[in-house]
């Protein structure tokens, strides 16, 4: 992963559209009212082959009345400190105000990479108040269109060089496995169990645990990375400045990892938070078990494993290809198991299907069972290849790429599962005009 990018800028200077362009979607509310984004919004974007996370903060005013101001502020501050570079946003329209002076003073003590991005630079007589931004103290000024997305390009060819690259963050080319979940779901305990030590501290209270720590794990003929992580709730929920931090590196911490152990607590289910964990693991291609911890504290009938997983599978729908194990971190129970699945999945994720295989597996398939016509339009898929990427990816060539629909990529990467084990690893399927 390339890091983290925060928006900074006063109110209503275009950030969210901004946020809006890199990410590719319409998920920031965007308005000609000033103050309408209030809490952060997280994003994926990519440029020149290098992830990173976005974040869109609320517009920074100092000394306001507004009673959502200070903890907009408060967020805006977190969001720098967190950040490893950041794009500080201004209006080209309005001019220089003792607004951007103030945030300009406030950057400026965060030593992280910041780029003046002046918006609304697609007019020429915009660019003329260009000039009085130099007083800010920033050599290099970054004009740019959040509606058109022009001049965009430099600047991020200017943000990639300075992010930090894949590896630069980890010491070792082992396997790293991140254990996530909620709060009080039993993380900590787990790996203290699997590691037969009380290595870290363990409390009936949520949120004793507030940094993502790494530990080496060489046991068993098995080596490699256990990162422990803060419990990941709601945003609404998160009080404190210091669970804001945790809850980051959290985040952060699935971005760099390989595989997610994702441990849930069987007394609470796998409910609408757990989901977003596992949703969040898996925009990020990671490799995914689930672990239901505290097995043994719930009654059971004949059928109650396979009635529990059957639920949870309904809800991870339509990734349901996902290894599922019953631990009691307590009691020691399968906690190797879930380390023996997570290196299975580590490795299902790394499979190469060959290309001449592959093609003389699938193409007899989609011959029998082609995509269905949109608008008396036939779809012909003549050619598909693994990509090189760190986790599955396939591409399909075909001559109309824009008519295949959602349900028939869903069957194709259903062939793909029962042909090749990628069981708890998210495959991305492209298609392509040839």
């Amino acid at each position: 992963m390339g890091g983290i990018v925060a928006i900074v800028g006063r109110p209503n200077v275009g950030k969210s559209t901004f946020f809006n362009r890199l990410i590719k979607k319409r998920e920031a509310i965007v308005d000609s009212i000033s103050g309408v984004t209030r809490d952060r919004h997280y994003g994926k974007s990519d440029w020149n082959g290098i992830d990173f996370t976005i974040i869109d903060t609320g517009g920074y005013v100092e000394s306001s009345d507004d009673v959502f101001q200070k903890e907009i502020d408060k967020q805006v501050n977190l969001a720098i400190e967190e950040a490893d570079a950041i794009f500080f946003m201004v209006d080209l329209v309005d001019g220089i105000t003792g607004m951007d002076e103030t945030i300009a003073q406030l950057l400026r003590r965060s030593q992280k990479p910041i780029f003046l991005t002046a918006n609304k630079g697609d007019n020429s007589k915009n660019q003329e108040n260009m000039n009085e931004f130099y007083s800010l103290g920033y050599e290099k000024i970054y004009t740019v269109s959040a509606i058109n997305g022009s001049g965009t390009g430099e600047l991020l060819d200017e943000l990639v060089k300075v992010l930090p690259k894949d590896g630069d963050n980890i010491k070792e080319e082992l396997p790293r496995f991140a254990v996530v979940g909620r709060p009080n779901a039993g993380k900590s305990s787990f790996i203290n169990s699997l590691i037969g030590e009380e290595r870290y501290i363990v409390t009936d209270v949520a949120g004793t645990t507030r940094d993502s720590i790494d530990t080496n794990y060489n046991r068993f003929g098995f080596e490699f990375n256990l990162i422990d992580t803060a419990g990941i709730r709601k945003k609404s929920k998160v009080k404190e400045d210091i669970e804001f931090y945790s809850v980051m590196r959290s985040v952060r911490s699935i971005e760099y990892c390989d595989i997610c152990l994702l441990l849930i607590d069987a007394t609470r289910g796998f409910d609408g938070q757990v989901q977003n964990i596992f949703w969040l693991a898996h925009r990020n291609n990671k490799g995914i078990v689930i672990l239901v911890n505290k097995w043994d504290l719930v009654e059971k009938e004949t059928f109650s494993t396979k009635v529990f997983e059957n639920q949870i599978r309904e809800k991870i729908a339509p990734f349901t290809d996902v290894p599922i194990i019953f631990v009691s971190a307590l009691n020691k129970q399968r906690i190797f198991k879930a380390i023996e699945t997570g290196l299975s999945v580590f490795k299902n994720r790394s499979n190469r299907i060959p290309t001449r295989k592959l093609n003389d597996i699938l193409l007899p398939i989609i011959e029998s069972q082609p995509p269905p016509s949109f608008k008396g339009k036939f779809v012909k898929i003549k050619f598909c290849t693994q990509l090189p990427t760190g986790h599955p990816q396939f591409a399909f060539f075909c001559n109309l790429p824009q008519y295949v629909k959602d349900p028939y990529k869903r069957f194709l990467e259903k062939k793909i599962r029962e042909k090749y084990n990628f069981n708890g690893v998210p495959i991305q399927l492209f298609f392509r005009k040839k």
